[in-house]
């Protein structure tokens, strides 16, 4: 919500869907009547509309201050939906920091961010923003992130080999 007006003044499209604080919820309807054209909220929770969003998105926005695993950085990466994250929990396990080493050696997977606070993020969506303007930077990280294997499969093998190793 800090950064939410400077947001709206970059050059992107802001689509909301979910429930929480009423607090938040006044807030961001107040943001979304005021900038009709830049931004969308609706309130309650409609999972076929959940994926057609990230499906549709470029960028999934998921700044949590704690996520022990978290589902939608990975479905956002199999849809080619760069998910931009707070490194904690899962999604720093999940998610590789596009930078310029991952840009070469093909690894980036999303972007980022360190710090708890609206700086951080605004600084994060940025720089996603400007990547979006290079399309076959921008293409190869959406390549790298579909084909990420988040399988149970990958997951056992990798389990195996651990175990295997012991």
């Amino acid at each position: 919500m800090d950064c939410l007006s400077d947001l709206l003044g970059l050059s992107i499209q802001i689509v909301i869907l979910g429930s929480g604080d009423k607090g938040f919820e006044q807030r961001l309807q107040q943001f979304a009547s005021a900038y009709p054209y830049k931004m969308s909220l609706t309130l309650g929770y409609d999972e076929s509309l959940a994926h057609l969003i990230e499906a549709g998105a470029d960028v999934f926005l998921m700044p949590s201050r704690f996520e022990p695993c978290g589902l939608n950085q990975m479905y956002s990466q199999r849809y080619g939906t760069l998910p931009i994250v707070r490194s904690t929990g899962g999604l720093a396990d999940t998610v590789v920091d596009t930078l310029p080493e991952t840009l070469a050696n093909r690894t980036a997977t999303g972007f980022v961010f360190n710090a708890q606070n609206s700086g951080a993020l605004f600084e994060t969506i940025k720089r996603a923003t400007l990547l979006h303007s290079f399309p076959e930077m921008w293409t190869q990280v959406q390549v790298n992130a579909m084909t990420r294997d988040f399988s149970w499969k990958n997951s056992a093998a990798q389990y195996l080999e651990l175990y295997s190793s012991i």
